[in-house]
């Protein structure tokens, strides 16, 4: 056992773009355990585009990060030492935790994960924030219909493949928006979506007009920027705009500017609305069995982008922005030392 470990804490806000002198690896000490504490060690940790929303110091749903302390995120764990009662060594567990190799946490704070139920990882993924995501944003506010077209921006990452999954669950016909080729086959030769765009290529908005020949009902936005004003300019009257994420911007020191849509809105009675995944807390239980089920059932698949080592969390963040995911973005810090997982 080690005496000392490493956490990454937010050593600058960036300006644009982050880079690694953003980062700062701090050595600490392991502290002692109290009553109904557990000391964790990290197995998997999660990264995710909204948090460089977090590294800006604005007013938003979430406190922003604090410079010079650890940054936070989604962490599955292994429990190495135990003062809580219902906890023991081995236990697997998933919380929001310190991106840290140990954390020290009280057991009320994460909860436990089978791991003969499904893959540890899905647990960040696609049964865990970023499946209820999709799961809540397109059934609760794009409410699709069969027969209708639910357009998808962001189609081959985390929420967006699922998104369009579950759109095809409910009989819709989806149209994927990603940013290679690659990922362009993806979505149809894997997830059975019935027509995917490439909004790098120079024909993208020919292509996307193409793709849908009776226009746009439902529309599940992570991306923003030109993607979505190419996709808003298409909706039938009474569609439904999801806004999920605006990963476009998010790097942009200037404000995001883009055309005047309100009018797009009113002639066709349509509606766009904002969420985050904290607005359903009390019906997650709901969301996790309906997509456990569907994935036990082979109805869903998914894809992870593993970057392996502590090290390279920084880079694999980084990654999010050029688009070098597939699927979910983790972290595999290490193997779990008493658990089994076969």
């Amino acid at each position: 056992m080690p005496t000392t470990y490493k956490e990454i804490h937010l050593a600058n806000r960036p300006e644009g773009t982050p880079t690694n002198e953003d980062f700062a690896f701090i050595e600490k000490e392991f502290p002692s355990l109290a009553d109904g504490e557990l000391l964790l060690k990290t197995l998997y940790l999660s990264v995710d585009p909204y948090m460089r929303g977090r590294m800006r110091d604005v007013k938003s749903y979430v406190e922003p990060f604090k410079l010079n302390e650890a940054i936070a995120g989604g962490v599955l764990a292994e429990v190495v030492d135990s003062k809580a009662e219902g906890f023991k060594q081995g236990d697997i567990v998933t919380g929001r935790l310190n991106w840290a190799e140990y954390n020290v946490a009280n057991a009320k704070t994460v909860q436990k994960v089978d791991p003969a139920s499904a893959p540890i990882t899905t647990r960040l993924g696609i049964l865990g924030m970023t499946g209820l995501t999709a799961y809540f944003g397109l059934l609760d506010i794009g409410k699709p219909q069969e027969g209708e077209t639910v357009v998808v921006s962001g189609a081959a990452g985390a929420v967006g493949s699922v998104v369009g999954q579950i759109a095809k669950l409910k009989g819709a016909r989806v149209v994927g928006i990603a940013g290679s080729q690659d990922k362009i086959n993806y979505l149809i030769n894997e997830l059975g979506f019935d027509a995917a765009v490439n909004y790098k290529d120079n024909n993208f908005k020919e292509d996307f007009k193409k793709a849908i020949p009776d226009g746009v009902d439902v529309y599940f936005d992570n991306v923003g920027g030109f993607v979505s004003d190419t996709v808003i300019f298409e909706i039938n009257r009474n569609a439904r705009i999801i806004v999920c994420g605006t990963i476009s911007s998010y790097n942009n020191p200037e404000a995001d500017t883009g055309p005047r849509i309100q009018w797009k809105f009113i002639t066709t009675s349509s509606m766009m609305k904002g969420f985050t995944i904290g607005d359903y807390a009390q019906d997650f239980k709901t969301g996790a069995q309906d997509l456990a089920k569907w994935l036990q059932e082979g109805k869903l698949k998914y894809e992870e982008t593993i970057t392996e080592g502590f090290e390279r969390t920084p880079e694999a963040f980084l990654d999010l922005f050029e688009g070098n995911n597939l699927g979910k973005q983790l972290v595999k810090v290490a193997e779990p030392e008493f658990a089994s997982l076969s």
